[in-house]
Parts: C-alpha cells; structure tokens; sequence
C-alpha cells in the first residue's frame, strides 16, 4: 500500500518529507519484526517504550516511522510521520491496511468486570445455531466461524485484531462478538473499529495494578461508549451503581437489563433454581436453561437484550437459549461418584467469587456444606487478595487457600496476603495447602454426600504459571482423575 494512502486517517503533527511512490508492504510495533519495506510505529507501551528501537527498526529496513517525538540523530534515515498518540495511529493504520474490516461486519463489544466471556462466547453460539456465520474474540479461544484460533489476550493487539477481523470477512462472517478490556480500551488497540454495539456486564474492584485506582478503572470502560456512534446500542445493567454511569454521555441508543427494576428495557426474574439448571421469566415469558445462579442471568439478559438489539424475532431467542450450555470453566457443574457436586470456576475476583458462592448456596440451601478451594494470582493487584479469603470464608463451610498462578511471586507470600483478611474464627475453618493438586484432593476427601466443592480462580485455563513458564494444569481434568480414584 502507498504510505500517502494509509496515513491520510492520521492526526499527523509533523513529518519530514513524504513521497507519493513510498510503497509499505507491512506494518510493525515490534522492530524484531520489520522487514525492507516495513512501516515501523513507535508505541509508548506499559514495560516498554518503541521510541527506544527506531534505530533498530530503520536498521533492519523500515522506510517510514510513525511516532510522537522524531529523533534528531535519525531524521535523514528514513520518512518519519509526527503524531499525538502513536498507539491510536497504530490501530487506524491497521485498519486502513486491512480494508476496514469492521465496516463490513456487525460489530459488537462487550466489557465489564466479570461476564464478557460468558455473554460474548453466548451470543456467537445463539446466532450461529439461528444459521449466521460468526467471529469471537475471546479470552477463552477466538473463532473466525467454526475455525478455532488460540487467543493470548482477552482483546487481541492492533495487529492481530485487524488480521482476524479481516478473515472473518473474507470467511463471510456477518456479525462478531469480541470482549473489549479495560487494557484494550486504555491502551488504544480498538481505535478505528467500528461498533454496531456495545454491553456493559458490571464494574467491581479488578487491575488496579494496572489502572491504580476503581475511578480509573471505571474512566476507562466508560470511554468505549462514550465512543459509541448514534447509529450503535449500548446496553447497560442498571442494577450496577455504574451501569446508569456508562451510558450518561453515549451518542449510541440507550438500553437497559434488570432483575430488580420493572423500568428496564430487558427485565428477569428467577423462579426456580437447581444444579441442572434455572427457570426464569424474561419480560414475562419462561423460560428453562442450562445456566445456575443470578449472575448467570444477567449474563443471559445481556445476550436476549443484545440480539434484540440486533433485529432478532424475541420468540427465537428464547428458545435458542434455552439449548446453549456454559462456557468452558464458567460454573462448570459435575456430581462425583460419592455423591458431592464439584464445581470449576474462572472467579478470580472478590465479587465474582461471591456471585459464585451465592448461586451455590442459593441453589444447596441448607443440605449440604460447600468447601471452596482459592488462590489468587502473582504479580497483579494484591489489594484483592485478603478481600477475596475473607469473602471465600464468609461463604463457605471450609475454605483451602492455594497456589493459582504465583507467576514470578512466591504462592506462599501470595496465600500468607489472602490470610491476613481472615479472623481467628475464620482461620479455624482454613487450611493453606500451597500445592494446588494437593489442595483439591483434599477438598475431595473432606467432601460428603450433599457437600459442593468449589475449584475457583483459574476456570478454563489448562496450565500454571510459575516463575515465567507454563506447567500443564487443568482444575477439571485433575476433579476427573480424583474421581475415578475414589470410585476403587
């Protein structure tokens, strides 16, 4: 592509020369990457800042650098482009690169604390069963139709992002369903696409590492709808103090979800709740699904207000509901062969454990003891970790701290942060097992009939992190194997 024709959607501030024959043949942020030919974009990144490898990337044949300071020593070297915020511009150059592929699809992002992987992942499984091909971006897996490609990222980078939106065009995919992330939006990589719609699931205390404050935090999702055009939906759970807060200065039409309040536009009410499943009323209609506990209603309000949203017949919806399963490692549900119930969940926030903790013992009552098996992970925001032991404990009859991922930290200096939000009587009902297999197995043989097993924090994920690399682990596989251990 001419570099005159991809620069024209950029702010530029300054440039030293532009030639209308500069022929890009790709565009790079990591100068590991660059090519002859290359458009090397300087981003200033959390660790790392691209203005430090300009050098290298002009060395190893970049043509043309964009970035926000130009540097004296390097100007003669090659066509430098001036710009505000180099990881905008590095999300509109792929955009352009690809063709705007978001033009040509149904886009619709869906952020928030905790259900975005539920809802999104819902909404690509209901308008593939209604005969629509369909894109997920996912932390879980991305899939261009029915094509799985691994995911690294709840939200890809800008040029993964582009590329897989591109081929989900050229796949003839109509709509796309994508979580957006807090780091996402904060970091630029969705500038440029272009939503047909927006969801916002909840707010609770999570990467305050990284945003330092929940008013931070909360700024940041708020701006994707800010961002939203007229011509887009944003929907909103109004049963979240911030939900009413997102949607105060959106251009895009207002929506809104609710079990508490008749003046929302999508409205529930749980009438009976089991282990296999839920039945509900949705704006006076029942319905019976696969799906336990309240947080998972309003994950499935979030999914029949958004396909209304996108012209789909309320009839159809709900019956597409009522056959679709969890996702994977989201109060993933299996009775033992000694007849207690182990559960596997991603929690790995204080509310979303209390969400878990209350749908269990909404659903067991008084019938049984629920044992809660929790971590939390290394080298993220510990203010959450003692919040999370004390709620994990308020909650549960028995409560076994452990190791999730330690990453580069020590998981006793982890689970010695989580014991200090718990009191001597809650001490008295926890144990601090740092191996985590170790841990769960003993959650199974402390288990009865009638007894529920929580295995929360790590949901889907298939490893453990430790000291940077990534050992096999997987919270269903080893519930499996504990069973048919027990069965002889």
């Amino acid at each position: 592509m001419k570099l005159k024709t991809l620069i024209e959607s950029l702010g530029i501030q300054d440039t030293n020369k532009i030639d209308d024959n500069t022929e890009i043949i790709d565009i790079q942020s990591d100068s590991r990457k660059v090519e002859n030919g290359s458009l090397f974009v300087a981003v200033r990144g959390v660790t790392v800042d691209g203005h430090t490898y300009i050098e290298s990337a002009i060395t190893r044949g970049a043509v043309a650098v964009v970035c926000e300071e130009v540097p004296e020593t390097l100007k003669e070297k090659a066509l430098f482009i001036a710009v505000k915020d180099s990881a905008d511009a590095l999300g509109k150059l792929m955009v352009a690169w690809y063709d705007y592929p978001s033009d040509k699809l149904i886009l619709t992002g869906v952020t928030g604390t905790n259900g975005k992987t539920t809802i999104a992942t819902l909404l690509y499984e209901m308008f593939r069963k209604m005969g629509h091909k369909v894109g997920l971006l996912s932390t879980v897996c991305n899939y261009i139709h029915d094509k799985a490609v691994p995911a690294h990222h709840t939200t890809p980078d800008p040029v993964t992002l582009q590329r897989l939106l591109a081929e989900m065009v050229d796949a003839g995919c109509e709509y796309v369903f994508m979580e957006v992330s807090s780091h996402a939006i904060d970091q630029k990589r969705i500038s440029g696409l272009s939503f047909d719609g927006g969801i916002f699931t909840n707010l609770t205390r999570d990467h305050l590492d990284y945003h330092k404050t929940v008013e931070n935090y909360l700024k940041t999702k708020k701006k994707f709808f800010d961002n939203l055009p007229a011509t887009a939906f944003a929907l909103a759970n109004i049963d979240d103090k911030t939900g009413l807060v997102m949607l105060q200065n959106t251009a895009a039409k207002k929506l809104t979800y609710s079990l508490r309040t008749m003046a929302a536009d999508f409205k529930g009410k749980i009438i009976e709740s089991h282990f296999e499943g839920t039945n509900l009323l949705i704006n006076g209609k029942e319905v019976t699904v696969h799906f336990v506990g309240r947080f998972n209603v309003y994950n499935l309000l979030a999914v029949y207000g958004a396909a209304i949203a996108l012209g789909k017949d309320a009839d159809e919806i709900l019956v597409t509901l009522s056959i679709l399963h969890s996702v994977s490692g989201r109060f993933e549900t299996t009775p033992s062969p000694l007849g207690y119930t182990a559960i596997v969940d991603y929690a790995h926030t204080p509310d979303a454990l209390v969400n878990v903790l209350n749908s269990i013992r909404e659903v067991l009552g008084n019938r049984g003891r629920i044992i809660t098996v929790a971590g939390a992970g290394g080298n993220r925001d510990k203010g959450k970790r003692p919040i999370m032991a004390k709620e994990a404990a308020r909650l549960s009859d028995q409560v076994i701290l452990t190791s999730d991922n330690p990453r580069f930290e020590e998981p006793d200096d982890i689970i010695n942060d989580m014991v200090a939000g718990l009191t001597a009587g809650d001490l008295e009902r926890t144990l601090c097992i740092t191996d985590r297999l170790q841990a769960i197995k003993t959650a199974a043989a402390l288990a009865k009939k009638g007894d529920v097993i929580l295995v929360a924090g790590k949901g889907h994920e298939d490893y453990q992190e430790v000291k940077g690399v990534k050992y096999p682990f997987d919270d269903r596989e080893k519930l499996r194997e504990i069973f048919v251990t027990q069965q002889r």
